[in-house]
């Protein structure tokens, strides 16, 4: 597997898209959406470590279900005690078709809650846990792993800090916790406190007093001290782990379930979001291919420009109509990318990372704290947020330059009007182009592919998406100097450019431009064209 070492240079793609809407954009945020963070006692998943936490308290296997039903039991009253001595409802949901976060909310609303526990919901729900089976090969019994159910307590909270949260707490061994925040809940409490006038609805600001100044808190939101919060909750709301953790010392390691990094465009009008939005969503699902959604997400893409045959994954790209309007989302190895209109006047695009293992983070080794730092595997700790955050937004930047060439009120005639007239430059005649023939109609797609958008395209680029049949030696050559001579005819109409002391092109803001409104032109039917000239 290959793997992009995404920068924030990169973040750069996006700027034309953003200044092609100008004043309609009241501002721009960048920052963690929904946040899963996930607390284990990760050595207790080694079932080897499992019978030293038994020996350590000279316990034997038969001993484990008393141990773990004891333990259960005072997991239970501490959550009872909690709820008595803060006068909150602890509510047994006896079904999950019941909505705990529209529950929570609705009980908020009722006793007027602004700050502090909210209540506690209780269901059983799938979980891991150990079952202690005879070992199939040998006498004796061994711990296994499995996906059983047990009780499982939540734990809702208008928090200080964060807003609207919660902690879900597995009543049974070996205790895991995970903690739901979002981070639009959190920065209008930052707001809040820094005096800075907003709107709000739901988890979308769709208006802020200074931006700048929330970005700035979005972005110091990333350099958190999880490490000490996670802890505190988890002592409010598992007090039982200091004695779980003591035979063996064990200390809880927090990482990152799921992230959701949005990048949000707060249009002052909902009228031009409403106008744009259709042609955004009909680009995103006709022209991203399967290597632009990889792209996107951080995977390295071949020369050729296919998706690697070693990759055994599936690339998505879906709609779906939603109670606000219609999403796109493309998906690829667990990470996934999605464009929605967001209460009517907030553009989102959001990158959501469940599987941090398609990028890669300038570390130390876990294992060699003092050693030479290089790119490794991103981790799902903590401690790797800042990453993640810097290559969620990244992928957000890319899709964003990838969809600019979109948005343009200019006729298509002003566009096409030089490209499809032959032109002279010094002694040099330079022919036309002419999209709706065969030639040329896959040359204007070949470059115009999102994957290209970040790094522009080289000779052999271009070449292997014109020419895919393998050749002799003799004929790529040929196809190498025919490459050249098409490059050069799109630079004499200005479509494409060269970077500066490498052997890369990438599209003129022209050449997006125009490319686009040619290929939409050219794969228009008449009905459609009618509409669009009526």
């Amino acid at each position: 597997m290959e793997f992009m070492r995404t920068t924030t240079s990169s973040t750069n793609a996006s700027a034309s898209f953003l200044s092609q809407l100008g004043s309609k954009v009241s501002g721009i945020l960048h920052g963690f959406d929904r946040l899963r963070l996930r607390g284990t006692l990760r050595e207790l998943y080694c079932p080897t470590v499992m019978e030293a936490y038994l020996c350590a308290q000279h316990l034997r296997y038969r001993d484990y279900a008393g141990l773990v039903e004891k333990l259960t039991a005072k997991v239970k009253a501490s959550a009872e005690a909690l709820a008595a001595e803060l006068a909150r409802p602890l509510i047994y949901l006896p079904s999950s078709a019941r909505s705990k976060e529209q529950a929570a909310r609705e009980l908020a609303a009722r006793d007027g809650i602004q700050e502090g526990l909210i209540g506690i919901f209780k269901a059983v729900e799938p979980c891991q846990a150990y079952a202690l089976r005879r070992q199939r090969e040998a006498s004796g019994f061994e711990f296994r792993m499995e996906v059983r159910k047990c009780l499982h307590f939540y734990f809702y909270f208008a928090h200080a800090t964060f807003g609207f949260m919660h902690v879900r707490l597995q009543s049974w061994f070996p205790f895991r916790v995970d903690v739901c925040l979002n981070g639009r809940h959190w920065l209008a409490r930052q707001l809040e406190a820094a005096g800075i006038a907003y709107r709000k609805r739901e988890n979308a600001l769709l208006w802020v007093e200074d931006p700048g100044a929330a970005q700035r808190l979005l972005d110091a939101q990333v350099h958190w001290d999880w490490r000490r919060t996670l802890e505190g909750l988890l002592q409010q709301t598992h007090p039982q782990s200091a004695l779980i953790r003591r035979p063996l010392h064990l200390q809880y390691y927090w990482s990152v379930a799921e992230s959701e990094f949005a990048t949000d465009c707060l249009f002052r009008d909902p009228a031009d979001l409403a106008r744009l939005y259709p042609s955004l969503i009909h680009h995103g699902l006709r022209s991203f291919s399967s290597p632009d959604v990889m792209r996107f997400l951080g995977r390295k893409v071949p020369t050729t420009g296919r998706v690697d045959p070693r990759f055994a994954g599936e690339v998505i790209s879906d709609l779906k109509q939603r109670p606000e309007g219609v999403r796109i989302k493309h998906s690829v190895g667990g990470n996934s990318i999605k464009l929605y209109d967001k209460q009517g006047s907030v553009l989102r695009v959001e990158t959501t990372i469940n599987n941090p293992l398609d990028f890669r983070a300038y570390r130390r080794a876990e294992n060699q704290p003092q050693g030479e730092k290089d790119w490794r595997v991103l981790r799902r700790s903590v401690c790797d947020l800042p990453r993640r955050a810097e290559v969620s937004r990244a992928a957000n930047e890319r899709y964003l330059g990838a969809l600019s060439a979109v948005h343009s009120t200019i006729p298509l005639l002003t566009w096409t009007k030089s490209v499809c007239q032959s032109h002279r430059h010094g002694p040099q005649r330079w022919r036309a182009l002419n999209p709706l023939s065969p030639d040329d109609a896959a040359l204007l797609r070949a470059v115009n592919r999102g994957e290209w958008a970040i790094n522009g395209f080289r000779n052999r680029d271009l070449r292997h998406r014109l020419y895919p049949s393998k050749t002799s030696a003799q004929k790529e050559k040929q196809n190498a100097r025919k490459t050249g001579r098409r490059i050069l005819l799109l630079r004499q109409h200005g479509l494409v450019s060269k970077v500066s002391r490498t052997h890369r092109y990438v599209l003129t803001e022209k050449g997006r431009q125009t490319i686009t409104a040619l290929l939409a032109a050219a794969d228009a039917n008449t009905i459609e064209l009618t509409k669009l000239a009526a």
